[in-house]
């Protein structure tokens, strides 16, 4: 992974707007990736690459396309791509393994999440058929670990990995592909299969793993999509931190040994506090579990900080040494809203982040993917864009060029 040497890299979180198309297809079928999907992936990633590359993006993507077809969702696809689990009825003599997505607002807020103000999944106005505002229904199915869990998507991420590599030919942006992490694949299913947790969870780390290193066999960037480091907060409401950092500890030792033998220098590692639409006061505060995210063994760390409840967390990498070597990749435009961030706004983020990391350490990125969770393509593009001409203000300040305030 490049450091930012003489300007301010950009990037961003993955999902990304879809060629109009290309989109009404995904949304048309099945949660399968068919073979009309298979067939146009290739000129629909040309498509979103040569955008990216239009905005002044520096690490780009194919957009996680291939998601949208595995569910709408950033972990539905996987399930197309590995083996072991069943969707069985819920039976009400077990418990619950862990409670819903903002269970600790839920009894804060009530009344937003019986209003139909509440979306489960999205930062804003989503495109139809997304996620469906209002309280969602109780889960009369749950996903249970029924046998050994194997990875079966071997000819799928290849068709990913080429289809990026293709379209990145004759560029000097670097590539990266989002992947699920194995917290986000497997801590939420009931294991009905292994002796214990913990090796459950290994034989998950392992699944992922063969994912993850195609990725970086065909020299690409694998960013880990693990948002439940930072919302598993949320599934055990009434734990305090000093329980929440013990369980972080051990998701750190999953999560490096889906990265085992794999090169540091080509893994980043993403967390949020998700994306749902709600009020978020009970996110965990960064300063709590940023030491344990540093201790994951990747390049780069990509997180949420330019909404409201996290932009001024900057603060917190004045206290937590970013390693020598490592990248941090800040949320500098946000997918909580629609409104577009002045690359002024966007300048003073990243000045402010480059104080406390130094500028060479820096990337400039958004809180999570945008694609699908803002209101009109527009939108996502036009932040895109800002976020490469702030970038351009803060590096003129921060290399001190001659007109930087202009």
């Amino acid at each position: 992974m490049r450091h930012s040497a003489g300007r301010i890299l950009v990037t961003h979180g993955g999902n990304l707007p879809r060629p109009r198309e290309f989109d009404e297809l995904l949304l048309t079928s099945s949660p399968v990736v068919t073979t009309e999907i298979a067939e146009r992936l290739p000129a629909a990633v040309q498509y979103v690459v040569e955008r990216q590359l239009d905005c002044g993006v520096d690490v780009l993507n194919d957009g996680e396309y291939v998601k949208a077809a595995g569910g709408g969702n950033y972990t539905g696809y996987i399930h197309q791509r590995v083996t072991g689990w069943e969707q069985l009825p819920v039976d009400p003599a077990k418990p619950r393994k862990r409670e819903g997505v903002g269970a600790r607002e839920r009894r804060m807020f009530p009344g937003v999440y019986e209003s139909g103000l509440w979306l489960s999944g999205s930062g804003g106005p989503v495109r139809p058929g997304f996620f469906k505002p209002g309280r969602p229904a109780e889960p009369d199915t749950e996903r249970v670990c029924t046998g050994p869990v194997r990875y079966t998507g071997q000819a799928a991420i290849q068709a990913d990995v080429d289809a990026l590599t293709k379209a990145l030919d004759g560029s000097d942006a670097e590539g990266f592909v989002a992947a699920l992490g194995p917290l986000s694949l497997g801590a939420g299913a009931r294991n009905e299969h292994y002796a214990s947790e913990a090796e459950y969870m290994t034989a998950v780390a392992e699944v992922m793993r063969e994912e993850y290193k195609a990725v970086t066999d065909a020299g690409l960037i694998v960013q880990i999509d693990e948002p439940e480091f930072a919302t598993s907060w949320q599934f055990y409401p009434d734990w305090d931190v000093a329980a929440y950092r013990r369980y972080l500890r051990s998701c750190v030792e999953i999560i490096n040994h889906s990265l085992s033998g794999l090169p540091e220098e080509q893994i980043r590692f993403h967390t949020c506090w998700g994306s749902g639409h709600r009020p978020h006061v009970t996110d965990i505060e960064l300063r709590h579990i940023a030491d344990l995210m540093l201790q994951i063994n990747a390049q780069a760390y990509s997180v949420e900080a330019g909404n409201v409840r996290h932009a001024h967390e900057w603060t917190v990498w004045q206290d937590v040494k970013l390693p020598d070597g490592k990248i941090l990749v800040p949320g500098v435009v946000s997918h909580a809203t629609d409104l577009v961030e002045h690359p002024g706004l966007v300048a003073e983020r990243l000045v402010n982040f480059a104080s406390a990391v130094g500028r060479e350490n820096l990337q400039a990125g958004t809180d999570c993917g945008i694609g699908s969770r803002v209101g009109h393509e527009d939108v996502a593009w036009a932040k895109l864009q800002a976020m490469a001409d702030g970038a351009a203000l803060a590096s003129a300040r921060l290399w001190r060029r001659k007109g930087a305030d202009s």
